[in-house]
């Protein structure tokens, strides 16, 4: 986590609070771009362009403590702006991108689940669950109603629950 002390000095033009932060928050991004873009190399790209465009505008964010929410919203616009522009290329049929985790079992078959789950449905549950977002902060950063994040959420959940029992696992309850 990242000091809002940083975050503020950072806004002044301070160029090594903003490393700190930028370095605070990389694994969030890299799973939030890895959510909605797939591949490692549109991830870096993703994310240098976001760490650019985050830099150039930083003094632009009013409230330090939604960083988090403002580098997030940024990111997501990024990895659209990708898949906008890949939307040209014929994409290979059946290719599967191979599973390039490192962890137990259980963590690699929680994340095939949730990569399974439709794009709109995955960015939930990530920023939800793995990023600890509150249901105010992803409907301020999807700029989405927070009735919406609730519902999704809870269809998100019931279709989890149907996926780990359909692999035979009882994860949730």
């Amino acid at each position: 986590m990242f000091d809002l002390l940083d975050v503020t000095s950072a806004r002044k033009g301070n160029k090594e609070a903003f490393i700190r932060i930028i370095e605070a928050s990389e694994s969030t991004m890299y799973r939030i771009a890895k959510s909605i873009v797939k591949s490692d190399e549109d991830c870096a790209d993703a994310i240098q362009e976001t760490i650019l465009k985050a830099y150039t505008s930083i003094e632009s964010l009013k409230e330090p403590k939604f960083f988090k929410t403002w580098l997030i919203r940024i990111l997501i616009n990024v990895c659209n702006q990708i898949l906008r522009s890949k939307q040209k290329v014929i994409p290979l049929e059946g290719w599967k991108e191979p599973v390039t985790q490192t962890g137990s079992y259980d963590e690699i078959e929680v994340n095939e689940v949730v990569n399974s789950l439709n794009e709109e449905t995955r960015m939930l549950v990530i920023l939800y669950y793995f990023e600890d977002l509150s249901v105010k902060q992803i409907a301020q950063t999807l700029e989405i109603p927070e009735g919406t994040v609730k519902s999704r959420l809870s269809r998100a959940r019931n279709e989890l629950s149907r996926l780990f029992q359909y692999e035979g696992k009882k994860l949730l309850p």
